[in-house]
């Protein structure tokens, strides 16, 4: 499977100098930091937003249930008395937003901070007891059917059922594994008893880590966070708030450029490890950091350290990598157990799998080239640097050179980037013409497209899809369907943003990148349409082919959030459709004739279907009633993984011209023949290779437009 990102959609640039005026303060108090965020990130949202929503009591209700449950998600933390308490607060929000004093976050935040303590205690006393796993008892998974605890009794229990399920998992695993392990010489089976006990001590080591992540990483300033998202999220759910670190690691995801120390992290237990340290970078070139020393801290320059304890690596990556030829200073415990802080200078890093990349594959009937592209990426605040329209321009160049008789473009899990490379590279495919049409909140039309009727390549085109594919990918993936310059394979439809972002930043001048200093905001300004007419919001794109996904049912598309804004259409474009476009409707009927023999994709939703309704189903805390119902997930997880995985592997191979720089790092090499390999057994491509040996067998055969 494709490593999930969903990018807001940004267009290159910043607005910058843009001014929104907060509401004034009711009294004459000066504003506290929270409050000058929470009146700005407000004004923004009514002076800014695309299409608004009222910030009145009935939008106040919305944000305090919704906060509720984020706040306390599985609810083994808050009572109902809590809930009862705060309901003086359900239509006051909007006030806050208007000005008036945050009454409700610092009431919630100081019962939170007390219930999150006693919580902690009752966990301590459960985990110490040992459970039996005979009595015939459910827990519910799914907490949007559960109430909050009407009282400490209900709360105690909840959290007795949870750590008995979560100990019930692990002595299950257990228990297989001395199964397996029983004929093996020498090996000494232990009591259910003491498997038991090993399975509550493996469940108390990681809620450890739960309760230090909860009191360490996520304070005041993250809940606080969680509520201005959950305000900017009302709105639509590409609105966002990003507290200045959050707001740097989104950007090195879109641009794919990262400034950090060079080495690769792992969490162990509590703490944070380094596995290994790339060849070059500047923990390496320092010579004082090695594999297995400990991060215990994080100082940025001459600041503070901060103690990383209980961070995941992805807290942790966020806090090392910082601005290029910034100071980090990281304080080591090497594994003789010394201590050793380190001052390293931040330096650019490159992930291969970030960029374009593309091999050749025979199909056996046809040489074909595959570019996979994982977000339509842009450095914007330097024009010499990587974009993906030159990247891809520059693959396209390589496998026109291996002679190549069509190209595949995978866009599968990119979840978009940049709106001007987007519309750059349909330019590499089509002459001229409007690739993309747009609205602002004032309803006024405009377009861009390509001017240059220059063509880097006129060959047989199949782009590849799912639906993960969203915001850049589906004005892409439209735009090479409504021209008729290629067919579009994959699932029944892709994400459906289609939403247009830009970055204000919340207080401070900012550093260009759209982040001030208490943070920035992601405003849905505009909404992007198809050249025909038709928005992809809501809708996506849908499948010339359709190969069912391994998502489809897990309803996690645009169409599946309550806040999403609504599909509607403008005007068609004039543009000029391709005139050697393939007969679709030929196409279709052939790889529909291939799947009825095989029907793997028809496997694929059954099952898949069958999982996503596995996951609303409560769970038996009775052991031979769970080995149960776990064995009917796995049979079926075991299925739905087999069915993806063809038996006879793909000819796939990196260009000859690319193993030079792939062999040149081990990391590097490890990473690139994970990804061929995958390509190797991937069924999605397999019917994607015959669609485009089809396409390749209708060469030259034009469609009368």
């Amino acid at each position: 499977m494709r490593k999930p990102h969903i990018l807001s959609l940004a267009l290159s640039g910043v607005i910058i100098g843009s001014v929104f005026m907060a509401a004034m303060p009711i009294n004459n108090d000066p504003p506290t930091k929270n409050e000058t965020i929470l009146r700005t990130v407000g004004a923004m949202l009514e002076q800014g937003h695309y299409s608004p929503k009222k910030i009145d009591d009935a939008f106040s209700k919305e944000i305090f249930a919704e906060y509720l449950k984020r706040i306390d998600p599985s609810k083994r933390i808050l009572l109902e008395k809590d809930i009862n308490k705060l309901r003086k607060y359900e239509t006051k929000i909007d006030d806050e937003v208007h000005g008036a004093p945050l009454d409700f976050f610092k009431a919630l935040d100081e019962i939170y901070k007390e219930r999150l303590v006693e919580v902690e205690d009752i966990y301590k006393q459960t985990i110490d007891k040992p459970f039996t796993f005979d009595k015939d008892e459910n827990i519910e998974l799914d907490w949007d059917k559960v109430d909050f605890a009407s009282n400490e009794a209900d709360r105690k229990d909840r959290w007795r059922k949870y750590l008995k399920w979560q100990t019930l998992e692990r002595y299950n695993d257990l228990l297989d594994q001395q199964e397996k392990g029983k004929d093996k010489e020498g090996y000494v089976a232990k009591t259910n008893e003491a498997l038991e006990k090993e399975a509550r001590e493996k469940v108390k080591k990681a809620m450890d880590k739960y309760f230090d992540r909860l009191k360490n990483k996520f304070d005041e300033n993250q809940r606080f966070a969680m509520l201005v998202n959950t305000i900017t999220n009302q709105m639509d759910p590409h609105t966002d708030f990003f507290p200045p670190v959050e707001k740097r690691s989104f950007d090195e995801r879109l641009s794919g450029r990262f400034f950090g120390i060079g080495a690769l992290l792992m969490q162990e237990d509590d703490k944070i490890k380094i596995r290994s340290v790339t060849t070059g970078g500047p923990a390496w070139k320092s010579g004082e950091v090695h594999d297995n020393d400990i991060i215990l801290k994080v100082a940025q320059g001459s600041g503070e350290p901060e103690d990383i304890t209980g961070f995941t690596t992805d807290d942790a990556v966020k806090v090392i990598r910082g601005a290029e030829g910034s100071e980090v200073r990281l304080t080591l415990r090497k594994p003789d157990g010394t201590q050793k802080v380190v001052s390293l200078i931040r330096a650019e890093l490159k992930l291969d799998e970030t960029f374009a990349r593309s091999v050749i594959i025979n199909s056996g009937k046809n040489k074909i080239g595959l570019i996979d592209l994982p977000a339509f990426y842009a450095d914007f605040q330097r024009p010499q640097a990587a974009r993906c329209s030159k990247d891809v321009a520059k693959e396209v160049e390589k496998l026109k050179a291996e002679g190549v008789d069509g190209i595949i473009l995978d866009i599968r899990d990119n979840g978009g980037g940049s709106l001007q490379e987007v519309v750059n590279m349909v330019g590499l495919f089509i002459k001229t013409g409007p690739v993309v049409q747009i609205r602002d909140r004032a309803g006024r039309p405009s377009q861009m497209g390509d001017n240059d009727p220059s063509v880097l390549y006129d060959g047989p085109l199949v782009v590849m899809v799912n639906e993960r594919s969203a915001s850049a990918s589906e004005i892409f993936a439209s735009a090479i369907q409504d021209y008729k310059r290629g067919v579009v394979v994959g699932s029944s439809s892709t994400f459906g943003k289609g939403t247009v972002q830009r970055a204000f930043p919340v207080g401070g001048a900012g550093n260009g990148s759209g982040a001030g200093d208490l943070g920035a905001v992601h405003l849905t300004l505009q909404k992007y349409y198809r050249v025909n007419g038709g928005a992809t919001q809501l809708k996506g794109v849908e499948s010339d082919i359709v190969l069912t996904g391994v998502y489809e049912a897990y309803k996690m598309r645009e169409k599946d959030s309550p806040n999403a804004l609504i599909w509607d259409e403008m005007p068609k474009a004039s543009y000029q459709t391709w005139q050697a476009a393939p007969d679709l409707n030929l196409l279709q009927q052939k790889s529909k004739d291939r799947l009825s023999a095989n029907n793997v994709f028809k496997q694929i939703e059954d099952n898949t279907n069958i999982l996503a309704d596995n996951r609303k189903t409560s769970r038996s805390l009775e052991l031979q009633k769970y080995k149960v119902q776990l064995k009917e997930i796995k049979d079926v997880s075991g299925k739905v993984r087999d069915l993806t995985k063809l038996k006879d592997d793909l000819s796939v191979n990196n260009l000859a011209g690319d193993l030079t720089v792939i062999n040149s790092d081990t990391l590097k090499k490890d990473r690139n023949d994970f990804w061929v390999k995958y390509l190797k057994k991937d069924v999605y491509l397999n019917e994607t290779i015959n669609v485009m040996d089809d396409v390749i067998q209708q060469k030259g055969m034009a469609v009368k437009n």
